[in-house]
C-alpha cells in the first residue's frame, strides 16, 4: 500500500460557507412559517387574549381581556365589522362611524 504522508484538512472556505448559510436558512424558515400560518406583518388591534371594544357615541376604542365584559360606556363591535389590524378596512371605517346608545351605527360628525 502506498502512502504519501499527506494529511487531509478541510478547506477554510468550506467552513466559512456553512457558517454563512445557517443565518440564511433560519431566515428562510421563519419566512416560510409566517406565510404558512397566515402571520401578518401588520400591527394587531389588540394583543393576545384580548378583544377590541368601541366607545359608545365616539370613535374611541380599547382592548378588554377575553374573560371580561366591556367596561361602562363601551360595547363590542358589531359582528363581522371588528377591526383586526391597525389600518385595515374596519379600523378605517370606525374612524368615521360609531354606535349610538341604541346600538345603531351612525356617522360621526366631523371634528368629533
Amino acid at each position: 500500500m502506498r502512502t504519501t504522508g499527506r494529511v487531509h484538512r478541510p478547506s477554510p472556505l468550506r467552513v466559512d460557507r456553512t457558517k454563512r448559510s445557517a443565518p440564511g436558512l433560519a431566515l428562510a424558515c421563519v419566512t416560510v412559517a409566517a406565510i404558512l400560518t397566515g402571520c401578518s406583518m401588520q400591527d394587531a388591534t389588540c394583543g393576545g387574549g384580548e378583544y377590541p371594544v368601541m366607545a359608545i357615541g365616539s370613535t374611541g376604542s380599547a382592548c378588554v381581556p377575553n374573560d371580561e365584559e366591556p367596561p361602562e360606556g363601551y360595547t363590542r363591535y358589531p359582528e363581522g365589522k371588528v377591526p383586526e389590524h391597525v389600518g385595515d378596512k374596519w379600523d378605517t371605517y370606525w374612524q368615521t362611524h360609531t354606535v349610538d346608545k341604541d346600538g345603531n351605527i351612525v356617522e360621526v360628525p366631523e371634528g368629533e
